[in-house]
């Protein structure tokens, strides 16, 4: 099932392997999709584009998963946030909750997990825009 050719995506992490796995899937999937291992260069862009969802490592250098939320939050308002994370700790769950996240996932994951949830996210920030 193909959806969403019109969903765009960033997808952040400093590990260049989960980019790739990500992307290639979303690709496939008809997602029109944008990667960073860095964080300051997805910021920059996130100032020149605006996304209907963000997927964001929690830790890593460079601003911090809950620096890109806020600053999504703050900027993009309609733009949905998953945050992906190795570290799964109920406190960063309820920082990235309080700061609006759409979602909390810890790695492993499954891709067609992520798929879904983008899918779902993508609405309600389609939503939000009009």
């Amino acid at each position: 099932m193909t959806v969403g050719k019109n969903i765009e995506v960033l997808v952040l992490d400093d590990e260049a392997i989960v980019c790739e796995r990500l992307k290639e899937f979303l690709d496939g999937k008809g997602l029109k999709v944008e990667t960073f291992t860095e964080s300051a260069r997805a910021v920059a862009r996130l100032r020149e584009k605006k996304f209907d969802v963000v997927v964001t490592d929690m830790k890593m250098p460079g601003p911090t998963g809950m620096e890109v939320l806020k600053f999504i939050k703050d900027e993009q308002p309609s733009t949905q946030a998953i945050v992906i994370t190795a570290y799964g700790a109920i406190e960063s769950f309820r920082d990235t909750e309080a700061l609006g996240a759409y979602d909390y996932v810890t790695k492993p994951f499954q891709l067609a997990d992520i798929y879904y949830l983008i899918v779902k996210a993508a609405k309600r920030s389609k939503k939000k825009q009009t």
